[in-house]
């Protein structure tokens, strides 16, 4: 963005067009340019060596940093307030990195049952491999948070808002337990994202998201980023996180937290993760979602205000056992939406129906508008049936605990006219007679 020195400070939407933007120096043009590059050209020996070096910041090999990719962590770092951050190329390359940065073989960390699927599977399986031990504990009661942190855990992991079953996760609270363990609290916000929702504002200390769903908007793009908002004192920590406090040789002795300061984290998660593991966001995917970015406030808007009238409809139907959308004034979790999430619940909500799991997997088949896909965040309305999909792999009682259960339908509400939605709804439901 532009000097605007004698400006007041952006709001939400302009920060959502113009931040981490400006028109390019060489050419002119407007809109971020997409810098299909591999690679750049050093000015001299000592400024390739001072890059190598972290002694200045600038363009090396597009593994690690791009400049379409600098432009879209610039926009989301302003949106969630955050100090930093680092693009990648998927919303779990963002969950690894992250923890890649923060645990050593034998640590241990807290996550919230009540996570989607693929995370969970992330946490119970392929994190073994690296001896990175998850606990579960019920993100409705922070006192299972508390009960499952022992000596060796090393952060505490919710998302905002639930997926699949969207609820709203208590962040204030969930963050005094982090502060009292001196552990950071890691947030997802993917389904909230910063329209709804700022997690740093209630106590987060890094915030990751699946750039794919609502930042990108339109279904097109894979890409993942981690937030880093400045705010966990490193070497003050209980715990020795040694990627940051350590004398790193890569960097000559460097201890990133005493030279990066409130931003060491993303640049350690830069500099330790993706330059070496090499999850890579592609430039094109980057500037797919820094475009989408621009319409975000609009589109949440949109996707809340369509999601609450087809909660509310689907909560009058014979066909319908339950609804779980905060935004509903039934909703339990309702008082805390309104206090986190003042401007909607979101997009994504499930349903319970009658039928139980036959009738779900005939729901989903039967619908013509909604499409019937493993993604959310899209401009599109999307819809399935998680038992027997998404949330396949897990047993049960871990389906149930995440709120997947055999009669569970999670639909994702896009931006078309409600009344079409409902339309295909109401003849979907009139097929299960």
């Amino acid at each position: 963005m532009t000097d605007g020195a004698d400006l007041p400070t952006p709001q939400f939407s302009t920060l959502a067009v113009h931040a981490g933007a400006a028109p390019d120096a060489s050419t002119g043009a407007r809109v971020t340019p997409i810098y299909q590059t591999a690679s750049y050209v050093f000015n001299d020996a000592d400024h390739a060596a001072s890059l190598f070096g972290l002694e200045a910041f600038g363009n090396i090999y597009t593994r690690i940093m791009n400049p379409t990719q600098a432009a879209l962590e610039e926009r989301v770092a302003a949106l969630e307030g955050g100090t930093a951050a680092l693009a990648v190329a998927s919303g779990h390359a963002a969950q690894f990195l992250v923890f890649h940065t923060l645990l050593e073989p034998g640590d241990e960390f807290v996550a919230a049952t009540q996570l989607y699927g693929g995370s969970v599977n992330q946490f119970n399986h392929s994190f073994k491999k690296f001896d990175w031990n998850v606990a579960w504990a019920d993100a409705t009661n922070p006192d299972t948070i508390q009960a499952a942190i022992t000596d060796k855990t090393k952060a505490i992991f919710v998302e905002s808002i639930a997926n699949p079953g969207g609820l709203v996760v208590d962040l204030p609270a969930i963050s005094a337990v982090a502060k009292a363990a001196g552990i950071p609290l890691i947030v997802d916000n993917t389904l909230a994202t910063p329209y709804l929702c700022q997690p740093k504002q209630h106590g987060a200390d890094i915030i990751v998201h699946s750039m794919t769903k609502f930042l990108g908007g339109h279904g097109n793009s894979i890409g993942g980023i981690i937030v880093d908002c400045g705010t966990f004192d490193w070497l003050g920590a209980k715990h020795r996180y040694k990627t940051l406090v350590d004398a790193n040789e890569s960097y000559g002795g460097m201890k990133l937290a005493e030279t990066f300061g409130n931003f060491a984290f993303a640049i350690a998660c830069r500099v330790m993760g993706l330059r070496d593991l090499g999850p890579a966001i592609a430039p094109m995917n980057a500037f797919l979602i820094l475009t989408g970015i621009e319409t975000l406030p609009l589109r949440m808007a949109k996707h809340s205000e369509n999601a609450l009238a087809l909660a509310q409809w689907l909560d009058a139907r014979p066909e319908v056992d339950w609804v779980s959308y905060a935004g509903l004034a039934s909703s339990s979790n309702n008082g805390l939406a309104t206090k986190l999430c003042p401007k909607g619940s979101g997009a994504v909500f499930t349903f319970g129906l009658k039928g139980g799991y036959e009738a779900g997997v005939k729901l989903v088949e039967g619908l013509k508008l909604f499409s019937h896909l493993a993604n959310i965040g899209d401009v599109r309305s999307l819809v399935i049936h998680p038992a027997s999909t998404t949330h396949r792999q897990l047993t049960d009682e871990q389906r149930i605990r995440a709120g997947a259960g055999p009669d569970v339908v999670r639909l994702s509400v896009g931006i078309e006219d409600v009344a079409d939605l409902t339309a295909d709804l109401e003849q979907a439901l009139a097929a299960l007679a």
